[in-house]
């Protein structure tokens, strides 16, 4: 059985073989047959052609080669000025007045960004000294009630820039562990000095301003309990974008109490508005009343002029004595005029009613012969 296989296969293949060898040769003579001639001219002119290729390549490469050249010199020129300039900045800041004019610097800047403007709302205190020899803070950040917030800013920052400059890791983990137990003594000095006892109204804390972000943070990867411990000892560790937080919302604080005292004012004005109003209404009524009055007895006055006087006097005239005719008074008819609404009442004073004025029936034709 195996032998008969084995057989088949070898004969399959040679038939097989043979009919793809078969065809493979009619392939190739159709294509002698239906191809040109391929001439040493075409060869030539390929070769050309490729050659030009190859030298436009060459002549983009060089000039890429170039600007990439003139690319690597800038930057490293820039480099170098930056490493100039970061060794200067680190040299300067290195010297503890030039560090704590810069602190001061950011701490105003954040101040300004807050709008919480020298002239209205804090208070930087020049003098590091009182008269008694005391530390005075950096700044007092005025609170509504006659509060304050107490700033320092004077933390030493010497080992982070050693620990900046170091070459290698071991020196940079060493500058690091200087700078958190730096910034932890610096805590502990600020709730020595006792801030809260010297400087009345002030809330249970004091702010210790770090002028970046990055020296916290630095801070807090070797000591994570930084914090932690400023908070036991009542000293809070402010970076400037949370120290702007606590600023915007003093700032917020003194624009509600100035919203405050001005509802107090108008409170006080509309108060003595209304009792003026209260009087000059008292004032009108008795005027109204006064002219009603005035207007009866007028009326009254020229009722007995027209039944007294006019009466003899027209005698005069049918005398032949005078033909001058004499002009009659007439009488106030005219009301006066009652509110549409009852503003008494809304001021809290009782209403006097309507003003009424007397009338008296005029009579105009009355004589006697």
């Amino acid at each position: 059985m195996d032998l008969t296989a084995l057989a088949l296969g070898l004969v399959l293949g040679v038939v097989l073989g043979l009919g793809l060898a078969g065809l493979i040769v009619w392939l190739i003579r159709r294509a002698e047959r239906t191809e040109p001639a391929w001439t040493g001219e075409d060869t030539a002119q390929a070769l050309d052609q490729l050659h030009d290729h190859l030298i436009a390549l060459d002549r983009d490469r060089a000039q890429a080669h170039g600007e990439l050249r003139a690319q690597v010199l800038q930057m490293g020129e820039t480099s170098q000025a930056l490493r100039a300039e970061t060794a200067a900045l680190v040299t300067a800041l290195r010297m503890p007045h030039v560090r704590g004019r810069w602190g001061e610097m950011q701490l105003r800047r954040v101040v300004e960004l807050s709008g919480m403007l020298a002239h209205c709302d804090f208070v930087e205190q020049p003098n590091r000294t009182d008269t008694e020899g005391r530390h005075r803070p950096d700044m007092l950040i005025q609170l509504t009630a006659g509060r304050q917030i107490i700033v320092d800013a004077k933390v030493p920052l010497a080992a982070f820039l050693e620990a900046v400059h170091a070459t290698d890791e071991p020196a940079r983990r060493v500058g690091m562990t200087a700078h958190a137990r730096q910034v932890r003594q610096h805590v502990e000095r600020l709730a020595t000095r006792d801030y809260l006892r010297h400087i009345p109204g002030t809330p249970e804390f004091v702010v210790l301003f770090l002028p970046s972000d990055a020296f916290l943070a630095a801070a807090l990867e070797t000591d994570p309990s930084l914090l932690e411990y400023g908070f036991t000892r009542d000293v809070v560790i402010a970076t400037p974008a949370t120290l702007l937080a606590l600023l915007r919302t003093v700032a917020h604080t003194w624009r509600q109490e100035v919203l405050a005292t001005n509802t107090a004012e108008v409170l006080d004005l509309g108060r003595t508005l209304h009792g003026r109003l209260v009087r000059f209404s008292d004032h009108l009524v008795k005027l109204g009343s006064a002219l009603g009055s005035a207007v009866g007895h007028y009326n009254d006055t020229v009722g007995s002029y027209e039944r007294s006087v006019l009466v003899s006097a027209r005698r005069f005239s049918e005398l032949g004595l005078n033909d001058s005719p004499i002009a009659c008074p007439r009488q106030v008819t005219t009301a006066l005029r009652e509110p549409a609404t009852d503003p008494f009442r809304r001021m809290g004073v009782d209403d006097p009613g309507p003003i009424r004025v007397p009338r008296t029936a005029p009579d105009h034709t009355a004589h006697t012969a």
